[in-house]
C-alpha cells in the first residue's frame, strides 16, 4: 500500500514524462561522451523514438562488454547483461537523477 501511495502521490503521468526525458538524457549522454572521445566503441539498439523504447537503453558494447559490464556494476549501477554483447539499463523516475543517467554514461565510456 504505501508503494502504491508514493505512485499516486507523484502521478502516473509525472512519472511516465520524467521516464521518457532521463532516458533520453542518458542517451544523450552515452553519444555525447562517445563523440568527445571520437570513439564508436557502443551503439543504442533500442530505438531512438521514445514512444518506442520504454524506459531502458540496450547498448551494445562492440569490445570487452562483460569488462565494461563489471566495472559498471562495480561502481554501483544496476544493469544487466545481455548475451552476447549487450548492456541494459532502466533509469527509474521515482529514484534516479539526472546526475545518476550523467554518471552512468562517464562510467560506461570510461
Amino acid at each position: 500500500k504505501a508503494s502504491l501511495d508514493i505512485f499516486d502521490k507523484a502521478g502516473i503521468e509525472n512519472l511516465r514524462k520524467k521516464s521518457e526525458q532521463l532516458t533520453s538524457f542518458m542517451e544523450y549522454c552515452v553519444y555525447d561522451n562517445m563523440k568527445k572521445k571520437g570513439s564508436e566503441d557502443f551503439s543504442i539498439i533500442t530505438p531512438s523514438t521514445v514512444a518506442d523504447r520504454g524506459a531502458q537503453l540496450s547498448i551494445i558494447a562492440k569490445e570487452n562488454g562483460k569488462d565494461i559490464f563489471n566495472r559498471i556494476i562495480e561502481n554501483g549501477i544496476v544493469a544487466d547483461w545481455r548475451e552476447p554483447d549487450v548492456i541494459r539499463v532502466a533509469p527509474v523516475p521515482l529514484y534516479n537523477t539526472y546526475e545518476d543517467a550523467y554518471l552512468f554514461a562517464k562510467i560506461l565510456s570510461a
